[in-house]
């Protein structure tokens, strides 16, 4: 049902900052600017930082992670390393490294299956949920699929168009947090099927089109579905 993430958006107080260690920490692109928002290019998925002026606001504390290709790990590693207190993960022959954002998002950065060079896509994504089963419900009424429950009943992991993971509040690996009111956007062939399917579980509905419909969903993430 759901195709593609289009974009994250982080809720960034000062854009300076935010945008010093996206760009030229990181080596993302900056597209367009304004002056409570700037949109950074992670592979094919936009990278939203958004001061908090308005509605939808980005998400705070939140977890995601960033594709690199396998051999580059080592050299991003290195690099960050000489400025930033790193925490790695390993699953299964996949490597990840953690570090913070200025504004206290958790990035992680993890060897996955794509071409590069550098970031190449964001494939994780965490929210934080009150009430696990009802969130977990309401994303597999969108085609997300159950691929993990925790050990400790505080999470689940689903594959979609990326990997979503659902927190009750808890610290996780490198201390991370789930996101709270993140604001994500994602392509489909039908906005408006998308909004039938989950219609009676949303918090609210923001916009309704044939083209775009914008949700809340029950815990108060913004989801844009865009054709």
């Amino acid at each position: 049902m759901l195709s593609d993430l289009s974009w994250l958006a982080l809720e960034a107080k000062y854009l300076e900052p935010a945008r010093t260690f996206y760009e030229e920490e990181l080596g993302l692109t900056v597209g367009e600017r304004g002056d409570d928002e700037l949109v950074c290019a992670a592979g094919e998925t936009d990278l939203v930082l958004r001061r908090p002026q308005t509605l939808p606001r980005g998400g705070i504390h939140t977890h995601f992670a960033f594709a690199i290709p396998e051999t580059e790990y080592d050299e991003w590693w290195d690099r960050l390393a000489e400025t930033y207190d790193l925490e790695e993960a390993q699953f299964g022959p996949a490597r990840s490294l953690y570090l913070y954002d200025p504004d206290g998002n958790c990035v992680e950065i993890g060897q996955q299956d794509v071409a590069g060079p550098g970031i190449d896509g964001v494939f994780e994504v965490v929210l934080e949920v009150e009430d696990l089963d009802r969130a977990t419900e309401f994303y597999e009424y969108l085609g997300f699929e159950i691929v993990d429950e925790g050990d400790d009943r505080k999470r689940v992991r689903l594959h979609g168009p990326m990997a979503l993971e659902l927190w009750e509040p808890h610290l996780g690996i490198a201390d991370a947090r789930g996101g709270v009111h993140v604001d994500l956007g994602f392509e489909t062939d039908d906005p408006v099927a998308a909004l039938e399917a989950v219609g009676d579980r949303v918090q609210s509905v923001e916009r309704e089109t044939t083209d775009e419909v914008v949700v809340r969903d029950p815990d108060g993430h913004f989801l844009t579905f865009i054709s």
